[in-house]
């Protein structure tokens, strides 16, 4: 069994201090998380397995370069950080692993289900794919050259994920142990020597095409050579970040990392395949403009929808079809706006101060000074809405509908023609806009588009 290196709340730091992260119920993110990580080294130390505690005051970045730089080949690494959401009624923990791995999906399973065995009180979320997180990717799965998940323990805005977390600090200690200890006993004792190790060859197919040269999987990640990147006319000159490894005389990259250049990965475990797909009906620079042609069909965003919320179409079973209709006839994106619905409602759970039947689908204020968000009589209307906002924000054409935003007037016109300058705009987040492109990369993907 390999070392075992450890993480608190990385994502909450910033470099030279500790960021708080997450606040609730009079406590931090921060502070839970080095006080649970204590708790593992601790019991980690006891049971005689080796464990490296990541300093806090080291950026996302300078984490994953300390890591690095002491990583072996049988070591594994672990993120715990406490999730927080606007509703106190979401609750659970969940497990995070690089997309398209699945021998890193069973590593997540095994060590979640370490976690809840110890509390079962604890709701299971699930494992997921980093794809899925609300930036499309998380860093530490990515940039680590070991093997890394990241662990979400619970949800601090919840009074009963945090009342467990703090009355049963051990209990979560032990169960994430127990899970890391099985995880970390599974990682291959022997993958070769650190002079020549021993990959195994996978076969590459880009759209529906096989490639005559071959990769590799190094730590259940696929491998390609740096060449066919080349031929995809892909420019990683400004992707500094991008894994590259040495094997052979031949560098390769992470394929996954192909994904932020609208390549999708899928993987044939019956024939050891990698198989990736370019966009080629869908022009790269438009994909982020507001003012701009949707790409799915109505049956597509409904498909979409369910995957992500069951119940969402029983209240508002004609929502695509809105969408779709009220953003053509302005010349919005229907896609960017509704995966902004999906953001703002979290894929029309609601949950926070904004209720269903309010029909505002994109956190939209009210005028006159009150605290309440607006309300619309119709989801048609509230679709409308969203879709005129969206519009001011990112063109100077007049509308084609009645005016029935109650903010039009005050957003200053064509301010914001892409998704990424709503950003501090419509949402104090500064990473609104990436979320918003997570949600549309997610739904083009589903939708077969990438």
């Amino acid at each position: 069994m390999g070392r075992i290196f450890i993480s608190a709340a990385h994502g909450g730091r910033e470099a030279g201090g500790i960021d708080p992260g997450a606040i609730a119920g009079g406590t931090t993110e921060a502070r839970e998380m080095i006080l649970l990580r204590d708790l593992i080294v601790t019991e980690l130390r006891a049971r005689s397995v080796e464990v490296l505690a990541v300093p806090d005051d080291l950026s996302a970045a300078q984490t994953i370069t300390w890591i690095n730089s002491r990583a072996r080949s049988t070591d594994v690494a672990l993120e715990i950080e406490a999730d927080a959401a606007s509703s106190p009624t979401v609750r659970g923990a969940s497990v995070y692993y690089i997309a398209s791995n699945n021998q890193r999906k069973q590593n997540a399973e095994t060590l979640l289900m370490g976690l809840l065995r110890r509390v079962p009180q604890l709701p299971n979320r699930g494992v997921r794919p980093d794809t899925d997180s609300g930036f499309g990717s998380l860093q530490f799965c990515r940039r680590t050259t070991l093997p890394a998940l990241v662990m979400q323990v619970g949800f601090l805005s919840s009074p009963d994920d945090r009342n467990l977390l703090q009355t049963r600090r051990r209990d979560f200690a032990l169960g994430i142990v127990d899970g890391l200890i099985a995880w970390s006993r599974g990682v291959d004792p022997n993958p070769g020597t650190p002079v020549e190790p021993n990959y195994p060859p996978i076969n590459i197919n880009i759209n529906g095409q096989n490639y005559p040269e071959q990769g590799v999987l190094i730590n259940g990640n696929s491998y390609i050579p740096i060449d066919l990147v080349d031929r995809l006319r892909i420019d990683l000159s400004r992707s500094p970040n991008v894994n590259r490894v040495t094997y052979r005389r031949v560098v390769y990259i992470k394929a996954i990392e192909l994904r932020d250049f609208n390549i999708s990965i899928s993987w044939d475990s019956a024939t050891r395949t990698l198989k990736l797909r370019s966009i080629l009906t869908i022009c790269p620079a438009h994909i982020e403009q507001i003012i701009s042609n949707g790409n799915t069909t109505e049956v597509q965003l409904q498909i979409f929808l369910r995957n992500n919320n069951e119940n969402a179409l029983v209240q508002f079973p004609d929502i695509p079809k809105l969408y779709r209709e009220e953003a053509i006839m302005e010349g919005v994106n229907h896609d960017l706006a509704f995966c902004q619905m999906c953001l703002e409602t979290g894929f029309l759970r609601f949950g926070g101060d904004i209720k269903p039947q309010q029909n505002n689908f994109a956190g939209l204020g009210a005028i006159g000074g009150g605290s309440e968000a607006a309300s619309f009589p119709s989801a048609r209307i509230g679709v409308r809405a969203h879709i005129q906002h969206l519009k001011a924000y990112a063109s100077l054409e007049p509308l084609v509908q009645q005016e029935v935003d109650p903010r039009f007037r005050f957003v200053t016109r064509g301010v914001a023609p892409s998704v990424d300058q709503l950003s501090g705009r419509w949402s104090a987040d500064l990473d609104y806009g990436t979320k918003i492109k997570a949600l549309f990369k997610r739904l083009y993907e589903s939708a077969g588009l990438i």
